[in-house]
Protein backbone atom coordinates (compact mmCIF):
# COMPACT_ATOMS: atom_id res chain seq x y z
CA UNK A 1 0.00 0.00 0.00
CA UNK A 2 1.06 3.36 -0.68
CA UNK A 3 0.90 6.08 1.54
CA UNK A 4 1.49 8.53 -0.44
CA UNK A 5 -0.80 7.65 -3.37
CA UNK A 6 -3.45 7.29 -0.54
CA UNK A 7 -2.60 10.89 0.27
CA UNK A 8 -2.42 12.75 -2.58
CA UNK A 9 -6.11 10.86 -4.10
CA UNK A 10 -7.56 11.95 -0.85
CA UNK A 11 -6.39 15.93 -1.53
CA UNK A 12 -7.44 15.74 -4.87
CA UNK A 13 -10.94 14.79 -3.69
CA UNK A 14 -10.51 17.67 -1.56
CA UNK A 15 -9.36 19.97 -3.76
CA UNK A 16 -12.80 19.04 -6.24
CA UNK A 17 -14.71 19.33 -3.85
CA UNK A 18 -13.24 22.62 -2.27
CA UNK A 19 -16.04 25.14 -0.32
CA UNK A 20 -13.55 27.73 1.62
CA UNK A 21 -9.88 28.60 1.05
CA UNK A 22 -8.11 26.28 3.25
CA UNK A 23 -8.34 22.94 4.58
CA UNK A 24 -5.98 20.72 7.24
CA UNK A 25 -5.61 17.40 6.59
CA UNK A 26 -4.96 15.70 10.12
CA UNK A 27 -3.29 12.51 9.32
CA UNK A 28 -4.00 10.43 11.90
CA UNK A 29 -1.37 8.41 12.68
CA UNK A 30 -2.34 6.89 15.94
CA UNK A 31 -1.42 3.28 16.59
CA UNK A 32 1.18 3.46 13.56
CA UNK A 33 4.92 3.16 14.11
CA UNK A 34 6.91 6.04 13.45
CA UNK A 35 8.77 4.35 10.58
CA UNK A 36 5.10 3.50 8.47
CA UNK A 37 4.29 7.75 9.02
CA UNK A 38 8.01 9.11 8.33
CA UNK A 39 7.01 8.44 4.11
CA UNK A 40 4.72 11.34 4.49
CA UNK A 41 6.27 13.52 6.42
CA UNK A 42 9.54 13.13 4.72
CA UNK A 43 6.79 13.98 1.71
CA UNK A 44 5.99 17.32 3.38
CA UNK A 45 2.82 16.64 5.06
CA UNK A 46 3.08 18.65 8.80
CA UNK A 47 -0.54 17.87 10.40
CA UNK A 48 -0.75 14.92 12.19
CA UNK A 49 -2.95 13.04 14.89
CA UNK A 50 -2.95 11.01 17.93
CA UNK A 51 -5.17 10.09 20.66
CA UNK A 52 -2.98 9.03 23.83
CA UNK A 53 -0.46 11.33 25.06
CA UNK A 54 1.43 8.55 26.06
CA UNK A 55 2.39 7.53 22.85
CA UNK A 56 2.69 10.78 20.88
CA UNK A 57 5.29 11.31 23.74
CA UNK A 58 6.94 8.56 23.05
CA UNK A 59 6.45 8.45 19.01
CA UNK A 60 7.11 12.38 18.37
CA UNK A 61 9.27 13.83 20.93
CA UNK A 62 12.32 13.00 19.08
CA UNK A 63 11.71 13.73 15.90
CA UNK A 64 9.80 17.52 16.34
CA UNK A 65 12.98 18.64 18.20
CA UNK A 66 14.63 18.07 14.39
CA UNK A 67 11.68 19.35 12.27
CA UNK A 68 10.39 22.03 14.71
CA UNK A 69 7.66 22.67 11.83
CA UNK A 70 5.44 19.56 12.18
CA UNK A 71 2.27 20.39 14.12
CA UNK A 72 0.97 17.29 16.25
CA UNK A 73 -3.04 17.40 17.30
CA UNK A 74 -4.80 15.88 20.33
CA UNK A 75 -7.89 14.37 18.62
CA UNK A 76 -8.63 11.78 21.68
CA UNK A 77 -10.27 12.62 25.29
CA UNK A 78 -7.77 13.84 27.37
CA UNK A 79 -7.66 13.45 31.10
CA UNK A 80 -6.35 16.65 32.91
CA UNK A 81 -4.09 14.87 34.99
CA UNK A 82 -2.27 14.47 31.27
CA UNK A 83 -2.72 17.83 30.54
CA UNK A 84 1.12 19.01 31.38
CA UNK A 85 2.57 16.38 28.96
CA UNK A 86 -0.09 17.26 26.29
CA UNK A 87 0.82 20.98 26.46
CA UNK A 88 4.56 19.72 25.89
CA UNK A 89 4.15 17.66 23.10
CA UNK A 90 0.52 18.59 21.57
CA UNK A 91 0.02 22.09 19.51
CA UNK A 92 -3.69 21.77 19.25
CA UNK A 93 -6.21 20.15 21.09
CA UNK A 94 -9.41 19.14 19.23
CA UNK A 95 -10.96 17.81 23.03
CA UNK A 96 -11.64 20.27 25.23
CA UNK A 97 -14.71 19.20 26.91
CA UNK A 98 -14.64 20.52 30.26
CA UNK A 99 -13.88 23.23 33.24
CA UNK A 100 -11.19 21.43 35.22
CA UNK A 101 -9.59 20.11 31.74
CA UNK A 102 -9.31 24.10 30.45
CA UNK A 103 -8.17 25.23 33.70
CA UNK A 104 -5.42 22.55 33.95
CA UNK A 105 -4.57 23.46 30.27
CA UNK A 106 -4.50 27.07 31.31
CA UNK A 107 -2.45 26.61 34.09
CA UNK A 108 0.22 24.07 31.82
CA UNK A 109 0.13 26.90 29.08
CA UNK A 110 1.33 29.38 31.25
CA UNK A 111 4.22 27.22 32.76
CA UNK A 112 5.36 26.09 29.78
CA UNK A 113 4.98 29.59 28.27
CA UNK A 114 3.79 27.67 25.20
CA UNK A 115 -0.21 28.50 23.39
CA UNK A 116 -1.79 26.01 21.85
CA UNK A 117 -4.88 26.26 19.46
CA UNK A 118 -8.61 24.67 21.37
CA UNK A 119 -11.71 23.14 20.06
CA UNK A 120 -14.64 22.57 21.56
CA UNK A 121 -15.64 19.51 21.67
CA UNK A 122 -19.29 19.33 21.17
CA UNK A 123 -21.26 16.31 22.09
CA UNK A 124 -24.22 16.65 19.41
CA UNK A 125 -26.52 13.35 20.25
CA UNK A 126 -25.96 13.77 24.37
CA UNK A 127 -24.53 10.72 23.61
CA UNK A 128 -22.66 9.11 27.52
CA UNK A 129 -20.34 7.31 25.85
CA UNK A 130 -18.70 10.54 24.17
CA UNK A 131 -17.10 13.61 25.74
CA UNK A 132 -18.08 16.87 24.73
CA UNK A 133 -20.04 19.97 25.69
CA UNK A 134 -23.92 20.23 25.92
CA UNK A 135 -24.89 22.32 22.49
CA UNK A 136 -27.15 24.55 25.30
CA UNK A 137 -23.40 25.01 27.62
CA UNK A 138 -21.39 26.01 24.86
CA UNK A 139 -21.79 29.94 25.27
CA UNK A 140 -20.74 29.53 29.07
CA UNK A 141 -18.02 27.33 28.48
CA UNK A 142 -16.64 29.54 25.73
CA UNK A 143 -16.70 32.62 27.84
CA UNK A 144 -14.90 30.35 30.79
CA UNK A 145 -12.49 29.45 28.35
CA UNK A 146 -11.58 33.23 27.19
CA UNK A 147 -11.26 34.17 30.85
CA UNK A 148 -8.54 31.72 30.97
CA UNK A 149 -6.40 32.97 27.75
CA UNK A 150 -7.33 29.51 25.62
CA UNK A 151 -6.75 30.50 21.97
CA UNK A 152 -10.75 28.69 21.14
CA UNK A 153 -10.01 28.15 17.13
CA UNK A 154 -13.97 26.94 16.54
CA UNK A 155 -15.92 23.70 17.33
CA UNK A 156 -15.27 20.08 16.71
CA UNK A 157 -17.71 16.93 16.86
CA UNK A 158 -18.11 13.65 15.89
CA UNK A 159 -21.60 13.36 14.41
CA UNK A 160 -23.82 10.11 16.27
CA UNK A 161 -23.31 6.90 14.54
CA UNK A 162 -26.81 7.01 12.90
CA UNK A 163 -25.80 7.21 8.67
CA UNK A 164 -27.04 11.15 8.64
CA UNK A 165 -23.24 12.75 9.08
CA UNK A 166 -25.01 15.97 6.75
CA UNK A 167 -27.78 17.12 9.33
CA UNK A 168 -24.87 16.70 12.30
CA UNK A 169 -22.35 18.78 10.34
CA UNK A 170 -25.05 20.88 9.22
CA UNK A 171 -26.08 21.66 12.81
CA UNK A 172 -21.96 22.40 14.18
CA UNK A 173 -21.62 23.99 11.49
CA UNK A 174 -24.45 26.40 12.48
CA UNK A 175 -23.34 26.81 15.85
CA UNK A 176 -19.65 27.60 14.85
CA UNK A 177 -21.01 30.41 12.95
CA UNK A 178 -22.97 31.58 15.55
CA UNK A 179 -19.70 32.54 17.66
CA UNK A 180 -17.86 33.66 14.82
CA UNK A 181 -15.34 30.49 15.19
CA UNK A 182 -13.08 30.51 11.62
CA UNK A 183 -11.76 26.95 12.03
CA UNK A 184 -13.66 23.68 12.11
CA UNK A 185 -12.88 20.58 13.08
CA UNK A 186 -15.20 18.15 11.50
CA UNK A 187 -14.97 15.08 9.10
CA UNK A 188 -12.96 11.69 9.48
CA UNK A 189 -11.83 8.99 6.56
CA UNK A 190 -15.73 7.70 5.81
CA UNK A 191 -17.37 11.12 5.75
CA UNK A 192 -14.65 13.73 4.92
CA UNK A 193 -16.51 14.90 2.04
CA UNK A 194 -19.75 15.69 3.74
CA UNK A 195 -17.75 17.65 6.48
CA UNK A 196 -15.95 20.21 3.40
CA UNK A 197 -19.41 21.17 2.08
CA UNK A 198 -20.67 22.45 5.61
CA UNK A 199 -17.15 24.20 5.64
CA UNK A 200 -14.77 21.64 7.93
CA UNK A 201 -11.22 23.08 7.68
CA UNK A 202 -9.38 20.41 9.92
CA UNK A 203 -10.35 16.93 8.47
CA UNK A 204 -9.03 13.85 10.59
CA UNK A 205 -8.09 11.00 8.39
CA UNK A 206 -6.15 7.81 9.52
CA UNK A 207 -7.62 4.66 7.80
CA UNK A 208 -7.85 5.87 4.29
CA UNK A 209 -4.24 7.44 4.06
CA UNK A 210 -2.42 4.91 6.52
CA UNK A 211 -4.40 1.35 6.05
CA UNK A 212 -6.41 -0.58 8.82
CA UNK A 213 -5.24 -0.62 11.99
CA UNK A 214 -4.13 -4.00 13.66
Amino acid sequence: MNIITNFNKIKQEIKKNLVQEEIEVIAVSKTFPIDHILPLIEHGHKHFGENKVQEAEKKWSQIKKTSNNLKLHMIGRLQSNKAKKAVEIFDYIHSLDSEKLARELSKRQKEKGKSLGYFIQVNLGSEEQKGGIDVKDIKTFYNYCNQLDLTILGLMAIPPNDNQPEKHFKKVSELNSEFNFQQLSIGMSNDYLHAIKYGATFVRIGSAIFGSRN
